[in-house]
């Protein structure tokens, strides 16, 4: 359960309210289109179910939208050299590819055709840079339309009221180092709010600390044989397994403990907390799943 798997989550939670909400792809994988058992999605949004829409982000089709809706060229079909002379000045330029798909997804927000819109973002070590594009535009290009294009978006960017990066990880030393790396790059380098810290796959307790005691003492010496010779065999592989979950669940609640000390520091986040499902569902019934964990926790 990934951060594909949250943002189908949260946008098919947010539909189930009554909200008009589009799901985007940024990578174009195709996880996002597995995840709700479609086929693979387009650039043009694909219904999903009722308020709920689905599209995946194509560098090219958001330039041809641009320039018909911008710059008032009529294209038909494929933009051929002027895609490539595109990919050209999008190689020597830092930020020109990701600002044109923000740029889709802020004119989506400015034009309110969604009551919210939910992107599957790509991983950490790029997603700083692509909502921190028009930013780098705005400081190559100092006048003109483009500028003007730039300022509108980093207004809907830097707004809380309207833009807010959820950060997914799991209770796990790398991705929780990941995370907090994360959340001080975006406030460093961008203006966009952090809305939320997702965790996902946290094991639940199997036991309270007094019954804690109590199992340590029934999974060895005179106690662990009597119970072997009472009940069977089979019993020890039930405790092994039992203090193996346990156990992993006690390192991944030390680095949750990690992850809430060090936001503390960094400025109050909240953490939403989703249990490992313990389901062998696959697609839209996982989704559904994760819906509800996370409308629990919100409520």
């Amino acid at each position: 359960m990934g951060k594909t798997t949250t943002a189908a989550a949260l946008a098919e939670l947010a539909a189930s309210t009554g909200r008009r909400t589009l799901v985007c792809e940024m990578d174009a994988k195709g996880a996002l289109a597995n995840a709700f058992d479609v086929a693979a999605l387009q650039f043009e949004p694909t219904e999903l179910s009722d308020h709920l829409a689905g599209m995946a982000m194509n560098t090219e089709d958001s330039l041809r939208e641009y320039l018909r809706l911008f710059v008032r060229i009529p294209l038909v079909g494929r933009i051929g050299p002027l895609a490539r002379t595109f990919d050209f000045v999008a190689d020597a330029a830092p930020g020109v590819k990701e600002i044109l798909a923000v740029g889709k997804l802020c004119y989506e927000v400015r034009e309110r055709h969604y009551d919210l819109v939910v992107v599957d973002a790509e991983a950490s070590g790029h997603i700083v840079a692509q909502i921190g594009a028009p930013r780098a535009i705005r400081q190559l290009v100092q006048v003109g339309l483009v500028r003007d294009q730039t300022n509108w978006m980093i207004d809907i960017l830097d707004d809380p009221e309207r833009t807010g990066l959820v950060v997914v990880t799991t209770p796990e030393e790398m991705p929780v180092t990941e995370s907090l790396e994360l959340v001080e790059r975006v406030r460093r380098d961008t203006g966009v709010d952090i809305a939320a810290i997702v965790a996902n796959r946290v094991l639940p307790a199997l036991f309270s600390e007094r019954e804690h005691d109590v199992f340590e003492h029934l999974a060895t010496g005179a106690a662990h044989d009597l119970l072997v010779e009472r009940v069977g065999p089979s019993v020890g592989t039930v405790l092994a397994a039992s203090s193996l979950l346990d156990a992993r669940r006690r390192i991944g609640a030390g680095h949750l403990d990690r992850l809430r000390t060090e936001l503390a520091v960094l400025g109050a986040v909240p953490l939403l907390i989703v249990p490992e499902l313990f389901t062998r569902a696959t697609g839209r019934r996982v989704v559904s799943l994760m819906a509800q964990a996370i409308e629990d926790e919100l409520v």
